[in-house]
């Protein structure tokens, strides 16, 4: 017997909630990705002051490059990987890229003179994030790595 019905079931409802939201998830994905970079670059600008103040008896006044990564006491995020480029001074500088494994975004900054940066990041101390060679960038999340 079928009967006229008004509405729809919950079953459709569910489907079509599911649908629909399926895109956002993986949106959150990147950004989670991209916010895991941005912050271990932050940690590592505070270790490179702290390494760059530290009295050492070789080198002191300066920012640790590749080389000396360990020394600085950051761990990164899972899947996260950096490219630290340090130049000695004077002036002194450091240029970090960060990458993960889960997204084609890239995150960049530099301090003081720019070694080796691919010349996305324009603002000393701001993180800037974007596609690989896309220089306008999609920018940070807080105002500590610009605007988005």
């Amino acid at each position: 017997m079928l009967r006229n019905r008004e509405g729809f079931t919950l079953i459709e409802l569910l489907i079509v909630v599911v649908i629909i939201g399926i895109p956002k998830f993986g949106q959150s994905r990147e950004k989670a990705y991209v916010s895991a970079m941005q912050s271990d670059l932050r940690q590592i600008m505070t270790a490179q002051e702290i390494y760059y103040s530290a009295p050492r008896d070789t080198d002191p006044f300066t920012y640790a490059a590749n080389d000396e990564f360990d020394d600085l006491n950051v761990t990164l995020s899972n899947g996260v990987s950096v490219t630290l480029s340090a130049e000695d001074g004077p002036p002194a500088g450091w240029s970090a890229e960060a990458t993960h494994d889960g997204t084609n975004q890239i995150c960049e900054v530099f301090v003081g003179e720019n070694p080796g940066s691919p010349g996305n990041a324009t603002d000393e101390g701001v993180i800037w994030c974007g596609e690989a060679g896309d220089a306008t960038g999609g920018g940070g999340g807080d105002d500590s790595t610009g605007g988005s």
